[in-house]
């Protein structure tokens, strides 16, 4: 019998989810799995419980929660046999939206019982994480003005959760009036970019910006590279016009946005600078430094979302 973690972070999302995480015990049991249930009391807590598991020869983790509490719980299983299976609960929920998943909600309480038959009996599938000044991550690692709005808006009070997109548009033009990007070095595969941007963002997923935009319609997950983009700018308008790039697609062949594919990257700047990882808030600094760990995460994955996988086990 596998043995399964059902971890949930009580906080995440617009509605309490605590009260529908027993719903996804019988499903799980009917597929074979013993399942244990755990709180996270904070991102640190939710990584080391996660590593705990690991340690214990769990199966898999179930991250129960959004984009944050997904990339806090495969910090903890990096390089280890354990799973991640990620039931979505979240504000964000970008990681299930790229693999077609349905998130949890008021109206939809019964997602995270369906997205567990989902996951139950799939093959298990690896893929790459990355690592920002040490500290892993599973979609993204932004600096720039991302990280800014980020670093105001989180934690956020559950109310402002149920106006996510207005809140958080309205906090990034609030920020932009005021931040006027920076002056990067990005060496990244022997080739050194200078430049005055407003964001710099390393991506594993094709989606950003709250799943609005394919900023990386071509990433594969588990190919051993990332892409780190480049936008440029210094201004509201700037900044709205990239926006609106990103949501149509734009982006792919405007001249104020550059890819830059990637195993390693370093940014500096003599400036400091916020990052973000997942949507979290982290140490910023001068200078950051972002390496690709080719398959390290081991995860469950709809069978419709292997399309997202250069090569899926089958």
């Amino acid at each position: 019998m596998r043995k399964g973690l059902l971890l949930y972070n009580p906080t995440a999302g617009r509605y309490p989810v605590g009260r529908f995480v027993h719903g996804i015990i019988k499903p799980l049991r009917a597929a074979g799995w013993s399942v244990d249930i755990a709180e996270t009391l904070s991102g640190t807590h939710a990584t080391q419980t996660a590593h705990i598991a690991a340690q214990e020869k769990y199966d898999a983790v179930f991250a129960i929660g959004g984009d944050g509490t997904v990339g806090q719980v495969a910090s903890g299983l990096v390089n280890t046999e354990t799973a991640l299976g990620v039931l979505p609960a979240g504000t964000t929920n970008v990681w299930a939206i790229e693999q077609g998943q349905k998130p949890f909600s008021w109206f939809q309480w019964g997602a995270l019982r369906e997205n567990a038959k989902l996951l139950a009996n799939v093959e298990p599938q690896y893929v790459d994480v990355g690592l920002c000044n040490e500290r892993p991550f599973l979609l993204w690692a932004g600096i720039g003005l991302d990280a800014e709005t980020i670093r105001k808006i989180e934690p956020r009070h559950r109310l402002f959760k149920h106006m996510a997109v207005p809140h958080y548009f309205a906090t990034t033009v609030w920020e932009a009036s005021f931040w006027h990007g920076l002056d990067l070095r990005v060496y990244a595969e022997g080739e050194l970019v200078e430049g005055h941007y407003l964001v710099a963002v390393a991506t594993n997923i094709r989606h950003y910006a709250g799943g609005m935009s394919l900023i990386s319609p071509n990433a594969f997950l588990d190919d051993g590279e990332m892409d780190m983009w480049l936008l440029s700018g210094d201004s509201v308008a700037d900044a709205f016009r990239h926006f609106f790039d990103l949501v149509s697609g734009r982006h792919l062949t405007s001249e104020h946005a550059r890819r830059l594919p990637f195993q390693t990257v370093r940014v500096e700047s003599d400036a400091n600078f916020s990052i973000q990882v997942d949507g979290d808030p982290v140490l910023g600094g001068h200078k950051a430094e972002i390496t690709t760990l080719h398959r390290a995460l081991k995860v469950l994955m709809p069978e419709n979302a292997l399309q997202l996988l250069k090569n899926p086990k089958r």
